[in-house]
């Protein structure tokens, strides 16, 4: 997945959790990425992040509009619980499909 193209397109939602940037990537399939700062804290927590953000992604898969490149990057050092995150993402998914144009 090609970061730059992401950010270049300029469709993002956010809440007190993540941002979230996506666009179309040609494919029948959503793909992620995330970008998690130093900022956020040591390795420990920064691997920590990834892991729970990659298991909501994979928890609301089918809840999410296919055909999408995705970047995820975490609004700060504080965890979510698994089930904001499941809330979070496809709500703010939802938000960035319309602004593409894309079916939920």
């Amino acid at each position: 997945m090609d970061f730059r193209r992401v950010y270049d397109r300029r469709r993002s939602a956010s809440d007190r959790w993540l941002i979230v940037y996506a666009c179309e990537n040609g494919l029948p399939h959503r793909r992620l990425g995330m970008s998690v700062s130093r900022k956020v804290g040591p390795a420990v927590v920064r691997n920590r992040l990834r892991r729970l953000y990659r298991e909501a992604f994979r928890l609301t898969r089918d809840r999410l509009p296919p055909g999408l490149d995705i970047v995820v990057i975490p609004q700060g050092p504080d965890e979510p619980s698994l089930d904001q995150l499941k809330d979070s993402l496809p709500r703010l998914l939802g938000q960035i499909a319309r602004k593409l144009g894309k079916r939920t």
